[in-house]
């Protein structure tokens, strides 16, 4: 079977390619609140408060972690203040690819144009870009769609400016709920599941698996 040569290689780019470390910011923050023995039950619901939030109106990002922080604080009856958001917001400015990604990306942007479509601001994502250790072709942020993933909308944007169909990419995310749920509905037909264990995956959505970017030249036959 020949191998799939794609016009793009299209990423997510938090959890897929940085090391978005969300719960680790808000742990690290609530240690002093929160038992250690109920942290993860804690981030787990800031995380799905944030999925909560991108679903609605469109805000910008630090209005997105802010606001799931207060739902989050307000359900377990603890203090939370516009620094503990201000804060979040800083660390995540700071973080880096998953030691994985730079050689990976690396070996795929030579055979191919690589392509950002990310739940982010574009002042925020100028951290993270250079870091990755490899040209990116376009970087599509959310404040340029006006909307989130998982909602279709920046899926159907970044096809429009690639001018290419969905079955002419591969789209590569950690995320199924973010992302290659979506990318099937929307008939992208070729999509990587990077399972970094942020969720449970789901053989249904018709992907191939790595554990790492460094195994993604070997899935476009590098």
């Amino acid at each position: 079977m020949s191998v799939f040569k794609p016009k793009f290689i299209t990423f997510d780019c938090y959890g897929t390619l940085i090391n978005f470390d969300m719960a680790g910011a808000a742990a690290k923050l609530f240690a002093s609140r929160i038992p250690p023995e109920k942290m993860q039950a804690f981030t787990d619901d800031f995380s799905s408060y944030r999925m909560d939030e991108v679903l609605g109106a469109f805000k910008l990002y630090p209005e997105v972690v802010a606001n799931a922080l207060y739902r989050t604080c307000n359900k377990w009856g603890v203090e939370c203040t516009d620094k503990d958001c201000a804060d979040v917001m800083a660390a995540c400015a700071t973080w880096g690819p998953h030691p994985d990604v730079p050689a990976g990306l690396a070996k795929v942007a030579q055979a191919f144009p690589l392509v950002l479509l990310t739940n982010s601001t574009n002042e925020l994502i100028k951290n993270h870009v250079p870091r990755l250790g490899a040209p990116i072709h376009m970087t599509i942020t959310a404040e340029e769609v006006g909307a989130y993933k998982p909602q279709m909308k920046g899926f159907e944007y970044m096809l429009s400016k690639l001018n290419c169909g969905p079955e002419e990419i591969l789209h590569v995310s950690s995320s199924l709920r973010y992302d290659l749920m979506t990318a099937f509905d929307l008939g992208i037909t070729h999509k990587v599941y990077v399972n970094r264990g942020h969720g449970p995956g789901n053989p249904f959505y018709g992907y191939s698996e790595i554990s790492g970017i460094d195994g993604l030249p070997a899935i476009v036959g590098l």
